[in-house]
């Protein structure tokens, strides 16, 4: 049965972390949001997809968001309480650092166990569905914005292109008309004028462009002020409808595997992969043991000293852990040894902080 100290202290831990985990999601939706409305200017992604690509990136962004949730947000609770000298008052009634720890392990192992349902199924599951619902969509040109009888801007680009009628799935198309535009290396505007009999819509097997490919058509370009324009007949032309670049994320194809494939597979970025999936529980509860030291502080500390000293501690831990995953992947690290030295080594240190803060005081003798 939990103590009137115990639910006290577990209902600070919990509104605290509930609302700087709102603060971090608010500002994880907001950067993620600007990512996928690039694409979707770009021409990598349909714009019918969008808010639920968004839902689902978001998803996985929580193996992130939870363990610094958890710290900040236990940091700021325990140091008000501390502040507010609450904890000396405990103190001198018997509360010692096991009736800090208790309350502390009943909100540890939940979310230990959340952030161990994203990191391992959840997230990946997320990437998948957001990858296979992208795909589907730029397999149809009704996602493309594409509707039939109705003049339609090209996806990133500048020009216009317009259909008289489509199939239902919106892979076949009538009658086509296209407009595009663009500057030469001279500065000079370069018009293409394209008409079909008929079109087909495919999606680049190797790449996340869609292409238009057009049949029994003409062709008609020059320059906007010289007499160099030319017209030509084709049997097939293809256009591209979205930009030919290349992915700017840099996504990690394990990323997107379920857990027990990565278990099958003998590479060192499945092995990194894997090693970041079960360590992510693990780094919430480092940071919780490291925030029990860290939040302790005196009435006229300054009110954020402590906030700054720990972001610190995070970005410190946290860029370790990518120097360790970067090490496995280029197999400098063992797969088996893993991150597991660099959570220890960052949990003893909370823990001789720990120890060091509630040791006994030894009294100086006077001669």
């Amino acid at each position: 049965m939990l103590r009137i100290l115990d639910r006290y202290l577990l209902r600070e831990l919990g509104l605290g972390i509930l609302a700087v985990g709102a603060v971090l999601l608010l500002i994880t939706v907001g950067g993620t949001f600007a990512d996928v409305l690039g694409k979707v200017a770009g021409g990598r992604y349909p714009a019918s997809v969008m808010f639920p690509v968004l839902g689902l990136r978001m998803v996985d962004t929580l193996t992130f968001v939870v363990p610094l949730a958890v710290f900040l947000g236990a940091l700021q609770s325990l140091s008000r309480v501390w502040r507010d000298s609450e904890m000396h008052v405990l103190a001198s009634s018997g509360f010692g650092p096991g009736g800090l720890l208790r309350p502390v392990g009943l909100l540890a192992l939940p979310l230990a166990l959340a952030t161990a349902l994203v990191s391992l199924w959840l997230g990946p599951w997320s990437v998948r569905t957001a990858d296979a619902l992208i795909e589907q969509a730029n397999r149809s040109v009704i996602a493309a914005g594409l509707e039939p009888g109705r003049f339609v801007e090209l996806p990133g680009k500048s020009g216009i292109i317009f259909v008289d009628s489509m199939s239902n799935d919106g892979t076949r198309l009538g009658k086509l008309f296209v407009e595009s535009e663009r500057a030469d290396a001279d500065g000079s505007q370069r018009v293409d004028i394209v008409t079909a009999r008929r079109g087909e819509l495919y999606y680049e097997s190797q790449g996340g462009n869609r292409f238009l490919a057009l049949f029994d058509g003409h062709r008609f370009e020059g320059r906007r002020g010289h007499d160099d324009w030319r017209l030509m007949r084709y049997a097939r032309n293809d256009l591209a409808l979205s930009q030919d670049q290349e992915d700017v994320d840099g996504d990690d194809p394990d990323h997107a595997l379920p857990t027990p494939a990565l278990w099958r597979q003998d590479e060192p970025g499945a092995h990194a992969e894997l090693a970041w999936r079960i360590g992510a529980p693990f780094t919430g509860l480092v940071l919780l043991a490291l925030a029990l030291p860290l939040a302790r502080q005196s009435p006229r500390e300054p009110r954020y000293g402590r906030m700054l000293v720990a972001i610190l501690c995070y970005f410190l831990y946290s860029n370790v852990l990518l120097l360790a995953r970067a090490g496995i992947v280029k197999g400098r690290l063992d797969p088996a040894v893993g991150l597991w030295p660099v959570h220890l080594a960052v949990f003893a240190v909370a823990a001789l902080m720990l120890w060091r803060q509630y040791a006994p005081r030894r009294v100086r003798e006077i001669r």
